[in-house]
């Protein structure tokens, strides 16, 4: 079993910056394709951007030039810059994992982290 915990959520203000942090714990795992989803109450999760083990990355064009999404092989962890924040930014954000435990695939999310943005 693998578990993904997000930590860096809060209140910021409008222009502010975040960074969240998601770390893998459990054994005998690897980590393939990571990624940030938000979602806002009554709407679905949608993608903000995703990164593969090469360091290949994607952004949703509305986070485009203002998140950036990192990853540390070594710590089993992704991490999400987010700069330039704005209202339409307030989410709960949940890190996801595309996860390979001997020869199986198995996806797995964290429990998510409010960010809201607001003077």
């Amino acid at each position: 079993q693998v578990q993904l915990v997000e930590s860096g959520g809060g209140l910021v203000p409008p222009g502010g910056s975040l960074r969240l942090s998601c770390a893998a714990s459990g054994s005998n795992f690897k980590l393939n394709t990571m990624a940030w989803y938000r979602q806002t109450p009554g709407k679905q999760r949608d993608l903000v951007a995703s990164i593969s083990t090469t360091g290949s990355t994607n952004y949703a064009d509305s986070v485009t030039g203002r998140f950036t999404i990192s990853r540390d092989n070594a710590k089993n962890a992704v991490y999400l810059q987010s700069d330039e924040l704005k209202h339409e930014d307030t989410a709960v954000y949940y890190c996801h994992a595309i996860v390979s435990i001997r020869r199986l695939q198995n996806s797995y999310w964290g429990q998510g982290t409010q960010v809201t943005v607001s003077s």
